[in-house]
């Protein structure tokens, strides 16, 4: 969706979401984050049962859950800490530092709210194996009427709630899965056919725009808080995965399909952190040499191939990064002696604010280290609270 591009010797960023409004169609099949809430809870319910038969305490489940989401993402603030403090000293402009930022830590948010729903989960699938589908009745409840007295009253505040009770409903259907609630594919349809129809008729006769993600300069985003079109997708995409599942599976018995899985699987936390990392470096590089491949309007003639062509740089980046900073990914998945379970609960809080703090504005400020220094205290001190410090191995 960034689309930079230089003109008259000067550099301005832009987003192809506004430039060329036919693609907010795309986003409907390109905003695919109610497939990590839904995984995520299958996921988490998969490991809460195993915890339980195995007699595991809430706070070591919760300690190897947290441990591998949330340590690499303290590289990626130092990271970003020492590049405000070298750009503030240079004398780099402070607009290059906020807008590279923000960008750089966007991915974070999604951090911050599933580390709530890692806290939350233990009660979430006993709510689940209590009343079932009924476990979503509250959530769904508290989503719609936040998301209509936005429009209808002046609670408009309430609809920031939504970050936990949407993302609830998504994260249940994980359980859904997990037991096997849905048997052969009329309900899948269902929910294919019926998430896409109710989300063109939120979009198209609502009060809610059509695109799935925040569009600069519109008033109503139906991600920041998200709102009841990104439910509808969550069904959809619900449904479409469980069509899909069986071919799937089909494709993954085969070796080398499975081990290719596998190896990225050990690299995607590091692939999620770096990429917008990567692509801001890259065309904060392309402006220091007068705007190299970036001359071209967003959504002009040329511009798509030239859009391709920088995927392309960034994938090539992205793997030296990749290649330096997934060691601290796979370093976070040696076993450890964790804290208690309230001091974690109450690291991940600190940890989830501080992070959602970087995600809406980024990490400069005007002050002499030319950081948030602040905030990335704060995210710290939650890290320290979790026990993601250096490892403290247990006794044999």
């Amino acid at each position: 969706m960034s689309s930079p591009w230089w003109e008259a010797d000067s550099d301005h960023m832009g987003h192809i979401l506004t430039w060329a409004p036919w693609t907010h169609w795309m986003t409907w099949g390109l905003q695919v984050m109610p497939i990590f809430f839904f995984v995520g809870g299958y996921s988490n319910g998969i490991t809460w049962d195993a915890a339980q038969r195995d007699h595991l305490p809430y706070g070591a489940w919760l300690y190897a859950r947290l441990s591998r989401l949330l340590r690499p993402v303290l590289v990626l603030i130092t990271f970003w800490a020492v590049i405000g403090i070298v750009a503030t000293k240079a004398g780099v402009p402070a607009i290059y530092l906020t807008i590279g930022s923000q960008v750089a830590f966007v991915p974070t948010w999604f951090l911050a709210v599933y580390a709530i729903m890692v806290l939350l989960a233990p009660a979430m699938r006993m709510a689940w194996k209590r009343w079932g589908l009924g476990s979503i009745v509250l959530p769904l409840a508290l989503t719609v009427v936040a998301d209509l007295a936005y429009f209808w009253s002046d609670w408009t505040a309430l609809c920031w709630w939504n970050y936990v009770t949407l993302w609830i409903i998504v994260h249940q259907l994980g359980f859904v899965w997990l037991d096997r609630r849905i048997h052969g594919h009329l309900i899948p349809w269902l929910l294919l056919l019926g998430g896409m129809t109710a989300l063109y008729a939120l979009t198209e006769y609502g009060p809610w725009p059509r695109s799935l993600v925040g569009v600069p300069g519109e008033l109503i985003s139906n991600s920041t808080p998200p709102r009841l079109p990104l439910l509808a997708l969550a069904a959809a995409q619900f449904g479409f995965v469980l069509l899909i599942e069986k071919p799937l599976s089909t494709a993954l018995a085969r070796g080398n399909v499975w081990t290719a899985v596998v190896l990225l699987s050990g690299l995607i936390m590091t692939v999620f952190l770096w990429h917008s990392t990567v692509m801001m470096l890259c065309y904060g590089a392309g402006f220091l040499f007068d705007g190299i491949g970036l001359h071209t309007l967003p959504g002009a003639d040329g511009w798509w191939l030239q859009h391709w062509l920088w995927i392309g740089v960034f994938l090539v980046v992205l793997s030296g990064f990749v290649a330096v900073f997934s060691r601290f990914e796979r370093a976070s998945k040696a076993s450890g002696t964790p804290p208690g379970a309230i001091r974690q609960v109450v690291g991940t809080l600190v940890f989830a604010f501080g992070l959602t703090l970087l995600a809406l504005d980024g990490i400069d400020a005007d002050n002499v280290l030319g950081i948030r220094y602040g905030v990335v205290t704060w995210t710290f001190a939650g890290a320290f609270l979790l026990g993601l410090g250096p490892r403290r191995k247990t006794s044999s």
